[in-house]
């Protein structure tokens, strides 16, 4: 029997996956599609992370669907929210029927003599195999790996006579209240962790071997409030949504363009914030240039309460090892814990982990040119999902999921097959994907595409320039090549007896 057949499949059920979901239900409801999710729960990153405090690090009126507005009083959101959001926009769009769980997919091959992938999917639940085809392959399973996060080893951890915790894969049972905690870390989920947990534990200490820059945000937008006092929520939503788009434009652009005010700004805001002895050098200024990693927000300054409050500290420094009763910092200094948290960072993991091959060839992303930060060179019918490194995640996926539609549509009108993108012939394209200096960016690189020096095998991170390209570009560029259908081989002839 052969494989059943779909016009679309989309690979992952979390905000990308959603929102490309419902493009299809929006602006091509001829089009079949399903989505293939390896968890059993809608939400991607926000149903994984259960740690505490855990949040957006992107205002919800840009990392909110265009399409559907983000109503809640909060503009900095924690996860459970975020996941009710994504459930309730499947569910509104009629999504949610679409959805395949415990389907992770391990391998797509394309044919181009029959035009489709042919998609082999692990069923997880049963350890079982199945096939399905499809015309156009959606990968939108993010960046990084769910089943295991970065854990560097640290001498000694065996000793250590407490409970180890990645926040990746919180315990529900953990309870931490009255005890020393440890977070290793100085990343978004450390400077979420440490105000959520010093509530109740006895003591919180953020370890960090190199700081952040750290930028206290308002947890509420004050423009939205005001907003939808006077206007209906479908009309006050796309302007808070264009204003922060604009303002976290202009951020970047700023950082870039003027990194030592940049910093200025950033550490005069620290400063106001904690108190007047507290250490601003030494724990709150990176060696490398604002964005030059993703900045840390923070709602409402909590982490500078935390610390102002006395129930939470930082210190800088290198472990040296893990002792039975917390870790040995290379200085000398020991810091007693009950619980160490290693909030670590990500392990990055390119399309899910699947892999690809066209006509029998494999393919090594590594070895590829990436095409509008979307899809590949010398892969048809074939694109994913990265976001924005300096804005919201879902501003770059609203986008790619958006020029999928139009594709789709232009090969049917033309009478194509299929379209693939080509490199650039009159250069080399050898920059990384990403260009931040964060850990898990650097050691993911070698998984990911290289891009070129110009449009459209360029990633400008600017999400006004990207419009123009992938809404009103045009889509018959130097750097797509579309293919008619090859048409079916005539059967043999076979002479009469």
């Amino acid at each position: 029997m052969a494989p059943e057949h779909m016009d679309v499949l989309i690979v992952g059920a979390g905000l990308s996956g959603i929102g490309a979901a419902c493009h299809l239900e929006r602006d091509a409801p001829d089009k079949s599609y399903a989505v293939l999710e390896a968890r059993g729960a809608i939400g991607g990153t926000w149903d994984l992370f259960r740690y505490p405090g855990v949040r957006s690090d992107s205002d919800m009126f840009t990392l909110g669907y265009a399409f559907r507005p983000w109503d809640e009083a909060e503009a900095i959101a924690d996860g459970p929210s975020i996941r009710d959001y994504i459930r309730d926009t499947a569910r509104e769009f009629g999504v949610t029927d679409k959805i395949r769980f415990h389907s992770e997919v391990v391998s797509a091959e394309w044919s181009t003599d029959e035009a489709r992938w042919t998609v082999t999917v692990r069923h997880t639940d049963t350890g079982g195999t199945g096939q399905l085809t499809c015309s156009w392959l959606s990968v939108c399973s993010g960046y990084y790996r769910y089943d295991q996060g970065h854990e560097p080893r640290f001498e000694g951890s065996e000793l250590f006579t407490g409970q180890v915790v990645h926040p990746q894969h919180w315990p529900e049972d953990l309870d931490h209240a009255g005890k020393r905690v440890v977070v290793i870390g100085s990343g978004a989920t450390a400077v979420t962790l440490v105000p959520a947990m010093a509530g109740e534990a006895a003591h919180v200490t953020m370890l960090q071997r190199t700081p952040s820059y750290v930028l206290s945000l308002p947890r509420t937008d004050p423009l939205a409030v005001a907003l939808r006092k006077r206007l209906p929520g479908k009309v006050a939503y796309p302007i808070v949504r264009w204003k922060n788009v604009l303002v976290s434009t202009a951020s970047y652009q700023f950082s870039r363009r003027r990194p030592e005010a940049m910093k200025a700004f950033v550490k005069k805001g620290m400063r106001a914030a904690l108190p007047h002895d507290f250490d601003v050098d030494t724990h709150f200024t990176p060696p490398y240039d604002p964005w030059d990693q993703r900045l840390c927000l923070i709602p409402d300054g909590d982490l500078f309460r935390a610390l102002r409050s006395g129930r939470a500290s930082v210190v800088t420094g290198r472990i040296e090892r893990f002792t039975g009763r917390g870790i040995r910092l290379e200085s000398g200094e020991e810091l007693e814990a009950d619980v160490i948290v290693t909030a670590t960072g990500l392990a990055l993991r390119a399309i899910g982990g699947m892999t690809l091959s066209v006509d029998g060839r494999p393919v090594d992303l590594a070895d590829t040119v990436s095409y509008k930060g979307m899809m590949v060179s010398g892969v048809p019918n074939f694109s994913m999902v990265i976001g924005y490194t300096n804005n919201s995640w879902t501003l770059k996926a609203d986008l790619v999921s958006g020029y999928v539609v139009r594709l789709l549509k232009h090969l049917d009108a033309r009478g194509y097959a299929s379209a693939t993108p080509v490199g650039p012939r009159d250069e080399s394209a050898t920059d990384p994907f990403l260009d931040l200096s964060s850990g898990y960016v650097q050691r993911g690189l070698a998984e990911l595409p290289k891009q070129g020096s110009r449009a459209p095998w360029r990633l400008y991170q600017n999400y006004l320039r990207d419009v123009l390209l992938m809404r009103h570009g045009r889509l018959a560029d130097q750097g797509m090549t579309f293919q008619l259908r090859r048409p079916a081989a005539a059967p043999a002839h076979v002479p009469a007896a």
